[in-house]
Order: C-alpha cells, then sequence, then structure tokens
C-alpha cells in the first residue's frame, strides 16, 4: 500500500508541475510603461516614443507608429529594441488634439503583442507629418500596425493588447488527462501488488 501512494504522489507532482508549466509557457510581454504616458496631455511633443514591456522583446519586427489628429504620421525612423525598451524617434507633432501610439511587438517566446497608446498635444507644433499611404512605404515598415482602431482594454498603460498563439486550455486538458491517467495505473499497479 505504501508503494501506491509514493506512485501516486510522484504522478500528481508531475501533473502538477506540468498545469503550472504551462501558465508560463503562454505568458505573453505585457506593457508596463510608456513615455509618454498612456492618456497623458502634453504642450511639447515629445522627440521619442519609448515603450516598456515586462518581458524581453525580440529585435525583429517590432514597429511603433505615431498617428495625429488629421491621420498622418509622425514617427521619424524605424524603432529599436534594448531588452524589454522599444523606442521610436518621433518628428515635430502638428495639429493640437489626440496622437495614437501603435505597437506590433515580438515577445521573447515569438509571438506578435500589439497595443495602443494615446496622448493629446494642447498646443499646435510646428509639424505636418506624413501621409499613411507614404509611411506604410517608409519608416513603418509593410508590418507596421494601425493606430487608428480603438483598443480594448488591455493591462499596463496601452489601451489594448493582443496576442496570438494556441491558447492555454489543450495543455491544461492535457495535463488533467495525465494525471488521470497516472493515477489509474498507480492504483492498477497498487491492486497488483497487493494479490
Amino acid at each position: 500500500m505504501r508503494l501506491l501512494y509514493r506512485q501516486l504522489l510522484v504522478w500528481l507532482v508531475a501533473g502538477l508541475a506540468l498545469l503550472l508549466g504551462a501558465g508560463t509557457a503562454f505568458a505573453h510581454d505585457v506593457l508596463t510603461a510608456s513615455d509618454p504616458a498612456n492618456g497623458a496631455s502634453l504642450a511639447t511633443g515629445p522627440s521619442k516614443v519609448t515603450l516598456t514591456f515586462d518581458l524581453p522583446v525580440k529585435e525583429y519586427f517590432s514597429t511603433i507608429t505615431v498617428v495625429g489628429p488629421d491621420g498622418n504620421h509622425f514617427e521619424a525612423g524605424p524603432s529599436t529594441v534594448d531588452g524589454s525598451t522599444v523606442s521610436a524617434p518621433v518628428q515635430p507633432l502638428g495639429p493640437a488634439g489626440g496622437y495614437t501610439v501603435g505597437y506590433r511587438i515580438v515577445s521573447d517566446d515569438g509571438h506578435p503583442v500589439s497595443g495602443l497608446v494615446r496622448f493629446t498635444l494642447t498646443q499646435a507644433g510646428p509639424g505636418h507629418g506624413v501621409p499613411a499611404a507614404e509611411a506604410a512605404g517608409s519608416s513603418a515598415g509593410p508590418n507596421a500596425p494601425s493606430a487608428t482602431g480603438s483598443g480594448s482594454g488591455g493591462s499596463g498603460s496601452g489601451s489594448g493588447s493582443g496576442s496570438g498563439g494556441i491558447p492555454a486550455w489543450p495543455w491544461i486538458l492535457g495535463g488533467v488527462l495525465l494525471v488521470a491517467a497516472g493515477a489509474a495505473i498507480a492504483l492498477r499497479l497498487g491492486k497488483g501488488a497487493g494479490d
């Protein structure tokens, strides 16, 4: 009987480890801070936009766009990645009003994450921006996120965020089935040893 309990305990611990491992395997990057901050009101436009995530970001395919109230783009070049921080230069902003920073990054686990950060320029600047068609072909690149959509209540500073990838429920179900199979085998072995 003691052997049965040991085997059952081993299977339960293994199943629990699988379940806990599945949760961390599906943790994608989350925006934790931005400069300018989400919802900020600024008298003058920033020369750079900086986004900070909770985990490292892959250096490839990371893009940031800055779109003004007139629909023009104000990002001044490609984004750069430094660990968990992504930044992009910004040209002088134009009309006063709401600006949207759109981002799309590749998290360290290889999944894309996108979202929006919004801020308001209270005094018009000297810039004019670039129409969206021209921006898509130059600094923003073909994978640039749209900064005109509405966010869907993401966490951190961003007003929206999304990610692709496999949902966690198949891994959880697999872990539960593995624990059940282990328990059945342990019980069967225990009955065989007792006979």
